[in-house]
């Protein structure tokens, strides 16, 4: 495996063909409605594909002053690593069948420790060539903890401070019904999003084909949300899992250095002395 391999956030499915060999591929199928991502994976995944569970592998247990998926200690998370395959050396490639929503957690929590990463563009659904049932069981290396970066994880305290700065761009990852509280999912504590926050639903990081827009596209995209004159940018979504994927565009449009909001809405929401908003008056 290559050490010196470089990895853009997105790869395609004919790249992964010509690369196999060079990377740990990563099975991150997770839904929200309970379904259980094991079980498809178990059904039918990628050659030589691992499974990650979201729950297990790249959180913490939840917990009120966590949310629903805290970041897993680093001890934790190298342990997981290590049990996976993921050797501090490796490369990897991560796929779901939504659109990169769930994958993008893992690239992203590599990606942020150094770690060569990308989504599979497209996910499952891109792949035309021949799937295996059952289990793969990796050969299990040690991977060194580290600590998360500081200048790229917010707490609350962070976000708090950020509603009234102008400087700082929050971006709400969850589809617009739920950042207008119009549509809230059975999660959510409360309907409406963190006061000043701006929708970018990550659907709308995708093309009319689902794979990653343009890089020029998502410029002008994440331009009109005031990417352009923020000091500071973070992503939050319902638990801190899609967010990942409006992280991954802003950096394939350019845009380095954004933070995530581990919490998410699971955290602020729940939390009923934090203020809410609801609608959305920058898109009236």
């Amino acid at each position: 495996m290559s050490e010196t391999l470089s990895l853009p956030v997105a790869v395609s499915a004919d790249w992964l063909r010509d690369h196999r060999d060079q990377v740990v591929l990563v099975d991150s199928r997770w839904y929200l409605d309970g379904r259980s991502g094991r079980d498809a994976y178990r059904a039918g995944h990628l050659p030589g594909a691992v499974f990650t569970d979201v729950d297990a592998d790249l959180a913490a247990p939840a917990s009120p002053e966590g949310g629903r998926h805290p970041l897993p200690a680093p001890e934790d998370f190298a342990a997981a690593l290590g049990r996976l395959g993921i050797g501090d050396d490796a490369a990897v490639v991560v796929y779901d069948d939504a659109g990169g929503s769930v994958a993008a957690r893992l690239v992203w929590l590599l990606r942020v420790l150094g770690t060569p990463a990308a989504i599979l563009d497209g996910g499952l659904q891109a792949w035309d060539g021949p799937w295996e049932e059952g289990e793969t069981t990796p050969e299990p290396v040690e991977r060194t903890p580290l600590p998360w970066p500081s200048d790229r994880i917010a707490d609350t305290d962070t976000v708090r401070a950020a509603t009234g700065d102008r400087a700082a761009l929050l971006l709400d990852a969850r589809v617009h019904g739920r950042f207008t509280g119009e549509q809230p999912a059975p999660v959510d504590a409360r309907p409406g999003h963190v006061p000043g926050a701006r929708s970018a639903a990550w659907p709308d990081n995708l093309d009319d084909e689902g794979f990653l827009a343009a890089p020029e596209a998502l410029r002008a995209r994440f331009a009109a949300l005031g990417a352009d004159s923020a000091e500071t940018i973070t992503a939050y979504c319902g638990s801190g899992v899609t967010a990942c994927h409006d992280l991954l565009a802003l950096e394939h449009a350019g845009y380095t250095g954004a933070r995530l909001y581990p919490g998410s809405w699971s955290r602020w929401g729940a939390d009923t002395s934090l203020p809410v908003e609801t609608g959305d008056p920058a898109g009236a």
